[in-house]
């Protein structure tokens, strides 16, 4: 049998005719779309790779067996920022809107939708045959309680949260009729509905029990959690009566595959060897070392793909504090760093080096930043010289009125990239920097994060289906305060830089946002917040027994509910 009618249309050049009938599908007579097909469409997902091994014909039943690499803490994905989310919300719960391929927003469970002219009204016509697992219905009202949930301050949101943080008030217009509003303009509203973070959970559960949401979520998903251990696993069973998948995968119906159990293997050897040996099917995070060996095994496929947003950067600088307050510090530090050198290291040739601050695949990339931070030591020495730092000590570090230029980086103590901040270390300490590595508990390094208090941070990425990532990194009102915990970790506070990504949260029009992400990105690489390394991808391997798996738009990781399994029973 041939793919689904949606995903045989990828397989082709995306032509003007699926783009019209989208079009047709989800826009209602004043809606604006958030990345244009021309100017703001992005550059990933081969077309070739959506669907994996179609086979003759799908086969119901079976059990799908996955190696997760770590547990994400809870199950209610409106109070975690853990990557797992992006997955699991695609097992679990469903949401508002869908991305297609080229950043445009379709239908799922709003079929429909208008934007006010303003930019602050927005207008969802819902599905009107949808359920929660518990038995709650979906509509309008379920809509309003769970965007009021996102933003509780009981809720604890590190991401939902703030992604909806210009949302003031929902009006239930009728049953199936929502409709938001908006203190202000906010053009990623709608990219931010389609993740997984800003899944519909039971408007019961959330009223009711929401203690006990993270262990025992209900969603309206193509499956249902039957247990849930932390540390150790969980098992989802097929909802039968699923039938409201986004239109853009082409799937009706019931998922295939009639259980899966997801266990916690933390070792990545561990991954590897078991999903070789067969006891898993699926394995995240496959571990780069091994990346030849999968490839080169005919029971596996290797799968990396770009995640859009903010790309991987090894160190973090506070721009607020000595000495990275210091322009031509940061510069000297970035410039010193062999980028391709550690991404060799510890990619082991698997990972594209990065020299800019947004994902290439990312609606309004730019091209023209990726070069200005090239590796150079000579002039990385010339700024360090230029900004006082002329001494040397007997350990060959400079310095400057007697004080040694160095500063700790802070790293969380089961950071797997630590050996990305050896690398650094070892680079920057040619040009005389003393860059000391300080691994720390979770809990401790949360409230020093904080609080301010630190020089530098280790191995940060931002991930999100929008070019507004910028906002949530660099814009100033996203500095941690006492009011809330926000995610510009370098604590960068730039008039210019602000005002532009203000404006390109406010804009719908596609030209003007090319050029206000072009300008934003040029600033970054002038003010030099971090240490971009390279792009941020999502890593899977699974075993060819595991047929009709395609991935997801916003997040580009798994969706199991066209997937099956060759010898289901």
């Amino acid at each position: 049998m041939r793919p689904p009618v949606a995903l045989r249309r990828l397989l082709l050049p995306f032509g003007a005719a699926l783009a019209t009938t989208i079009a047709l599908a989800s826009c209602g007579p004043q809606e604006r779309t958030a990345a244009g097909p021309a100017a703001g469409e992005r550059t990933s997902y081969p077309a070739t790779d959506y669907v994996q091994n179609p086979a003759d014909k799908p086969r119901d039943g079976g059990v799908l067996r996955i190696a997760a690499s770590s547990d994400a803490g809870s199950l209610d994905l409106h109070s975690i920022s853990h990557a797992n989310a992006q997955w699991l919300g695609r097992l679990i719960y469903d949401n508002l809107v869908y991305l297609d391929d080229k950043g445009r927003i379709t239908p799922w469970l709003a079929r429909s939708w208008e934007v006010s002219p303003d930019g602050k009204t927005y207008t969802f016509h819902l599905r009107r045959d949808v359920t929660f697992s518990d038995g709650a219905r979906f509509d309008a009202e379920a809509v309003r309680v769970n965007l009021e949930h996102m933003r509780d301050p009981a809720t604890k949101s590190p991401l939902a949260g703030a992604y909806i943080a210009p949302y003031d008030h929902g009006e239930v217009v009728d049953d199936f009729t929502f409709r938001a509003h908006l203190r202000e303009p906010y053009q990623p509203f709608l990219n931010v509905l389609a993740q997984s973070w800003l899944a519909m959970e039971s408007p019961k559960a959330i009223r009711e029990r929401p203690k006990t949401l993270g262990d025992q979520p209900v969603g309206s998903g193509p499956y249902v959690v039957q247990s849930y251990v932390r540390q150790q696993g969980i098992r989802l069973v097929r909802r039968k009566d699923y039938n409201w998948a986004p239109d853009f995968i082409g799937h009706a119906g019931p998922a295939h595959i009639e259980r899966i159990d997801i266990d916690v293997v933390p070792e990545a050897i561990t991954r590897y060897t078991s999903l070789a040996s067969g006891q898993y099917d699926l394995a995240f995070e496959a571990p780069l070392q091994n990346a030849a060996a999968i490839r080169n095994d005919p029971a596996l496929v290797f799968d990396s793909r770009m995640r859009t947003g903010v790309g991987f950067r090894g160190v973090t600088f506070n721009t607020q504090a000595a000495p990275f307050d210091d322009l031509r510090v940061r510069k000297a530090f970035t410039q010193a760093v062999d980028r391709e050198g550690v991404v060799h290291s510890v990619g082991f040739g698997e990972l594209a080096p990065k020299g800019d601050y947004m994902s290439a695949n990312t609606p309004y990339y730019d091209p023209a930043f990726g070069r200005v931070l090239t590796y150079d030591v000579a002039q990385a020495n010339r700024l360090l010289d230029e900004a006082g730092w002329t001494g040397r000590d007997a350990q060959g570090f400079r310095t400057k009125g007697g004080r040694r230029l160095a500063a700790q980086v802070l790293i969380q103590d089961t950071n797997a990239a630590v050996p990305t901040a050896v690398a650094i270390q070892s680079d920057v300490k040619k040009v005389g920097f003393d860059l000391q590595i300080q691994r720390l508990p979770t809990a401790q390094l949360t409230e020093r994060r904080n609080k301010g208090d630190y020089q530098a941070l280790g191995a940060a990425v931002w991930h999100t289906n929008t070019p507004d990532g910028l906002y949530i990194n660099f814009a100033s009102p996203e500095i941690t305060s006492s009011k809330r915990v926000g995610q510009n970790t370098a604590r960068l506070k730039e008039r210019e830089l602000d005002e532009v990504l203000t404006q390109a949260r406010r804009s719908a029009d596609p030209a003007q946002l090319k050029d206000l992400y072009s300008r934003a990105q040029k600033r970054l690489v002038e003010l030099v917040p971090a240490v971009p390394l390279y792009e941020n991808n999502s890593v899977v391997a699974r075993r060819t027994r595991l047929h009709g798996l395609i991935f997801d738009t916003s997040h580009n990781t798994p969706i199991f509910t066209t997937a099956w399994v060759e010898d289901a029973r």
